[in-house]
């Protein structure tokens, strides 16, 4: 079995009113400790390469020190366009508000959701990394989340954050537009969607449950 899975993270730091996001680190390091010690080799990449900053409201001097590794991981990513995309069983996005801001408008990664997807391998996302799936097309010309179950983080959360009218959009209000069957649990629950080999999760709480679904998914 292929062993391989990639991450791939934001390179943004948000705008002027959105300050000091980037990648949650829970949603990131969580996940990443989880499948390497299922023994997949995890590789992590983003688009410019180099640093994926750490949304600021994610550390905190009670994290485990296990996490510490993966802000390293972080500092140093592979530029996307170096990566062989081919020899990866599943594709991981994170969340934290960054990928709103590049992820969510890259041709790049939309080219690369499409292939994980006509590919039949998996594609899983969490929280505002749902965002990176949105322009991504099936054969047929439709997104590949129409009549899907997904999830994300949700209009009700988002309005907790009080971060809502500075985002480029609402991820959920998108979700529903291109016609995903989109669930949503209460705010902060721990709630993932499996629809065929595309995993979608709530928010941070729902790491640990994303990562397990990737490896029921993968078969492990």
């Amino acid at each position: 079995m292929n062993k391989n899975i990639l991450f791939v993270v934001t390179n943004s730091s948000g705008n002027e009113n959105i300050k000091e996001t980037g990648v949650f680190l829970e949603e990131f390091a969580i996940a990443y400790l989880i499948l390497s010690a299922s023994g997949f080799k995890v590789d992590v990449a983003s688009l410019k390469g180099g640093l994926a900053p750490v949304d600021e409201n994610s550390m905190s001097c009670s994290n485990p020190v296990e996490w510490d590794n993966c802000i390293k991981i972080l500092r140093d990513t592979k530029k996307l366009s170096d990566v062989e995309v081919d020899k990866y069983c599943a594709l991981y996005f994170p969340g934290g508000h960054g990928p709103m801001f590049d992820l969510a408008n890259s041709t790049e990664i939309k080219e690369l959701v499409e292939y994980f997807y006509n590919s039949n391998k998996v594609i899983a996302a969490i929280c505002h990394g749902v965002s990176a799936l949105i322009n991504a097309k099936d054969k047929f010309g439709n997104s590949i989340l129409k009549n899907k179950k997904v999830t994300s983080f949700t209009n009700k959360e988002e309005k907790i954050t009080k971060l809502d009218e500075f985002l480029p959009f609402l991820l959920e209000t998108k979700l529903k537009e291109l016609e995903a069957d989109y669930i949503e649990q209460k705010p902060w629950s721990e709630h993932v969607e499996v629809d065929g080999k595309i995993i979608t999760g709530q928010n941070q709480n729902s790491t640990t449950l994303i990562a397990e679904k990737i490896l029921e998914v993968l078969g492990c």
